[in-house]
């Protein structure tokens, strides 16, 4: 596909600034022949982490970016109703209103970019966030292991669009990854795509449990051109979720799909994202590799829970010079 190839008019979008990508034909030679040189791509992720990272305002400024671009997540076993209003309430109020002030933001609405539940529990966070424009995201096709048919993975997302999701983040049959049968992860994923309709597709890899650079590398563009809105690292629930090195690989690949289209995805990062200096790498890494533009939450998300409580004692530290204890932020 060129750039010339645009989305029907009458294709509705979920973030109507974003030209939403529809997928490619499938084409094994924009990847067949792809090599990832992972002492290249961890010399220069170690680099990105190892360099002095922003202070001071410009610190507290970028912080404020991240917390825009946060799915505030829950996605235990012991999830409950009480859970998910929590969520609700503290996505769309993620700071103290006192720290707000003092940071000159008091009147400017700061939400979270979404919040991500289960299937189940999409009724409850549709009705705690109505009216606030936060997006809700639902997990889906098996989450996290993925190992049901493709009938059952459609039906799950179709059942989890009605409830009230406008995302929907899928995982993909890994072993069609592993066995190198693009054909198949192609369709499966553009089936789910389809399923969707308006709602926007994050394709999860679950990176941790792909051996190779160069797998992920080939499993993020055939996610692409299936059609996917976002590509994300990990479910959180693998042993090894997101990390800069196998960022760096998928956002090579979020490149390689603008220059070769004209659309743009989005990519998120989840699992294993804590802390506030971690928040700081990925958007440097994002900023250097695709430029400001990527720096919004319409192409941008952590997925994250405990990362905002973080975040926020070093939004207190800013203003106050002391680091507060965890509790004083009531967290999701």
């Amino acid at each position: 596909m060129t750039k010339n190839h645009k989305k029907p008019a009458a294709e509705a979008t979920a973030h109507p600034h974003i030209e939403r990508n529809p997928g490619v034909p499938f084409d094994a030679a924009w990847f067949e022949a792809l090599r990832v040189n992972r002492s290249a791509v961890e010399r220069r992720a170690a680099g990105l982490s190892g360099r002095r990272t922003v202070k001071k305002e410009w610190q507290a400024a970028w912080l404020l970016k991240a917390i825009t671009c946060m799915d505030l997540t829950t996605l235990a076993g012991d999830d409950t109703e009480g859970n998910v209003l929590r969520l609700c309430a503290k996505a769309k109020a993620p700071v103290r209103q006192d720290l707000l002030e003092a940071l000159g933001m008091g009147g400017e609405g700061l939400q979270t970019g979404a919040v991500c539940v289960y299937h189940n529990l999409i009724p409850y966070a549709k009705a705690a966030l109505d009216g606030s424009g936060i997006p809700i995201a639902a997990v889906s096709t098996g989450f996290p292991a993925g190992k049901i048919t493709l009938e059952d993975k459609l039906t799950e997302i179709e059942k989890s669009v009605a409830a009230g999701a406008t995302e929907i983040d899928i995982v993909i049959s890994r072993d069609l990854v592993l066995q190198g049968k693009w054909r198949e992860l192609y369709d499966e994923v553009a089936a789910c795509r389809k399923a969707c309709g308006e709602a926007h597709l994050k394709t999860i890899l679950a990176t941790g449990e792909i051996p190779t650079y160069t797998l992920v590398a080939k499993a993020s563009m055939v996610s692409m051109m299936a059609g996917s809105d976002f590509i994300k690292t990990s479910t959180g629930k693998e042993s090894v979720n997101a990390t800069l090195p196998v960022s760096l690989v998928m956002i090579r690949m979020i490149r390689d799909y603008h220059e070769r289209t004209g659309f743009k995805v989005g990519f998120k990062p989840a699992g294993g994202i804590q802390k506030a200096k971690q928040a700081l790498d990925w958007l440097i890494l994002m900023k250097e590799e695709l430029g400001n533009e990527w720096l919004r939450p319409e192409l941008f998300r952590f997925g994250a829970s405990s990362l905002l409580g973080d975040i926020e004692r070093q939004l207190e530290h800013h203003v106050t010079g002391r680091y507060s204890a965890a509790f004083r932020h009531p967290m999701a």
